[in-house]
């Protein structure tokens, strides 16, 4: 059988259709739309066009995005008063901090400062401890959005095992909990494993999550392995050396495509479920 495509973008225009009426729902109740509000430190081009995207995602549904500019020079104390003053505001529903920050800036902290009920985007230490502990929280939206596009496409998680290459606290970690959660064996891979082809070769389910293009190689893919691939980089290449593994693979996600826009529509899904929850309606 030929692979399964897993069709992010789809799903993401699937989820936002299904968004519009719940952000309707929220309008009615309260006369004013949901709010995500979007912090960008800095003026790294990458970074504004991923908020760009993601204000645009928001119109789409119906809600609203508060971009929230600091200049490059911005300190830690600055950036965790403008995190106060989003939290105390009742008219914003979603935090997100783009990552990355300026290096002057304690990024770590910054992120736990963002209140539990507006941490949208899964980045404090308390979400990620609840998530992985199988309690109500807002996933790492990379992560979540991968587990959504794994369940619409009823790929079973439970007895498979799962490598994950990449340890980042907003994609690797959160990424071996939400499996390990659906009862797969997890190994989780870094620059320091050893011997990384032979373990990449006794996954079902490979994770590129390492931020090298096209790092993971097809002869290191097991036939019928399922391929995530969450990197992007020029070229519109992923962490997987699709062009020779994406046949060999028993399903797999496209580079752009596939994790991209799920990353995006789980953003927005989690902040009109954080607006539903603030006046009390929906779940």
């Amino acid at each position: 059988m030929p692979p399964v495509l897993l069709d992010g973008t789809m799903l993401a225009k699937s989820i936002e259709e299904a968004l519009k009426p719940r952000v309707e729902a929220v309008t009615r109740k309260t006369g004013a739309v949901p709010v995500l509000a979007t912090i960008l430190v800095g003026s790294d081009p990458a970074s504004a066009t991923y908020v760009k995207m993601k204000g645009n995602a928001c119109a789409r549904v119906g809600m609203r995005s508060r971009r929230v500019e600091l200049p490059d020079q911005t300190t830690t104390d600055e950036l965790l008063a403008a995190i106060g003053d989003l939290n105390s505001d009742v008219d914003v529903h979603g935090i997100l901090l783009q990552h990355p920050v300026p290096r002057q800036i304690d990024e770590r902290k910054c992120f736990d400062a963002i209140a539990a009920a507006k941490d949208v985007d899964g980045v404090t230490c308390l979400g990620f401890g609840r998530m992985a502990m199988g309690e109500p929280a807002y996933g790492s939206c990379t992560p979540a959005g991968i587990m959504a596009l794994l369940a619409h496409y009823e790929i079973s998680l439970s007895g498979m095992h799962a490598v994950v290459v990449g340890r980042s606290p907003i994609l690797g970690k959160p990424m071996a909990m939400m499996f390990l959660n659906e009862h797969a064996t997890v190994t989780v891979c870094h620059s320091r494993t050893k011997d990384l082809p032979d373990v990449i070769k006794t996954a079902d389910v490979v994770v590129g999550a390492v931020g090298k293009p096209e790092f993971i190689k097809a002869e290191w893919i097991k036939p019928g392995a399922v391929i995530v691939d969450a990197g992007y980089h020029p070229g519109k290449v992923g962490d997987v050396d699709l062009k020779n593994a994406a046949a060999k693979s028993g399903a797999y996600t496209p580079v752009p495509g596939g994790v991209g826009p799920m990353t995006i529509a789980t953003l927005v899904r989690q902040t009109v479920e954080a607006a539903e929850k603030a006046v009390g309606i929906g779940k």
